[in-house]
């Protein structure tokens, strides 16, 4: 039974956005906490950002802040990640995931924390 499903990901040069989204179904869509994590090749799962399930709450890695922004659309049951000013070291797959447990914010930077996972969406950044 698909959960969470990532879609658009894609070939960009350096300076350029993109917008991720993920698709929540079934009991994905009752996470409390979503998060958007990146794996690179040969490294571990990283996060990236998350949200809380109302949107009052936002949590970003220091790599990213300032550049990239979350945001979800209930209605939709739809959650994103507008990617700007993208750099070559933003190169990975780029996951979603959803917690059922709030826990505090700075636990939602643990990968191990979350529930469902989406199958990955690839974004590679030329130089």
């Amino acid at each position: 039974q698909v959960q969470l499903v990532e879609s658009g990901g894609g070939l960009v040069q350096a300076g350029g956005s993109l917008r991720l989204s993920c698709a929540a179904s079934g009991r994905a869509f009752s996470s409390v906490v979503m998060g958007w994590f990146r794996q690179a090749p040969g490294q571990e799962r990283e996060f990236v950002a998350a949200i809380s399930r109302s949107g009052g709450n936002t949590y970003y890695a220091d790599s990213v802040k300032g550049r990239f922004t979350i945001s979800r659309d209930s209605a939709k049951n739809t959650f994103y990640l507008e990617m700007n000013s993208l750099k070559p070291e933003d190169t990975a797959v780029y996951y979603c995931g959803g917690r059922m447990s709030p826990g505090t914010i700075a636990t939602w930077r643990s990968a191990a924390g979350y529930d469902y996972w989406g199958q990955g969406t690839q974004v590679t950044v030329s130089s």
